[in-house]
């Protein structure tokens, strides 16, 4: 078997475990594969194939992790849930409370320890998987 069809094998396999993991660092492997595999087709000797395959798995994931590192935008990082409504189910002994919000409940806690636990609440900020809230709506 000629060595482009193990070039481009190897780099289907990488693509199908890429599209189970989600990370694009392997994608980059199957695109070098794939780049490798194009050199073989083309009758390139093995330390081509391997170089150039090589230079483009470092190449793309260079490119990959600056463009990641610069997609830190405030804004897209920024919750949409802030600010809005919230229904209190019921408040624990221990001044936190349980509330429901998208269909789900959820365990909330006071942003003000002194603030009166009655009217609406809005959500003011998240912590995980709990929510902080607070009588005053953000305009986040």
């Amino acid at each position: 078997m000629e060595s482009y069809i193990y070039w481009f094998v190897l780099g289907l396999i990488l693509l199908g475990l890429e599209m189970a993991t989600g990370t694009f660092y392997l994608l980059m492997v199957a695109i070098g594969m794939a780049v490798g595999g194009l050199a073989a087709l083309l009758g390139a000797g093995v330390v081509w194939q391997l170089l150039l395959c090589a230079i483009t798995v470092v190449a793309g994931t260079f490119i990959l992790r600056r463009r990641k590192r610069s997609s830190n935008d405030p804004i897209a990082e920024a919750s949409f849930d802030i600010g809005q409504a919230v229904k209190i189910i019921h408040w624990n002994d221990n001044g936190t409370a349980r509330v429901a919000y998208r269909g789900a409940e959820w365990d909330a806690e006071l942003q003000s320890a002194d603030a009166p636990r009655d009217g609406q609440f809005y959500i003011a900020a998240m912590h995980g998987s709990g929510l902080v809230i607070t009588h005053q709506k953000s305009s986040s």
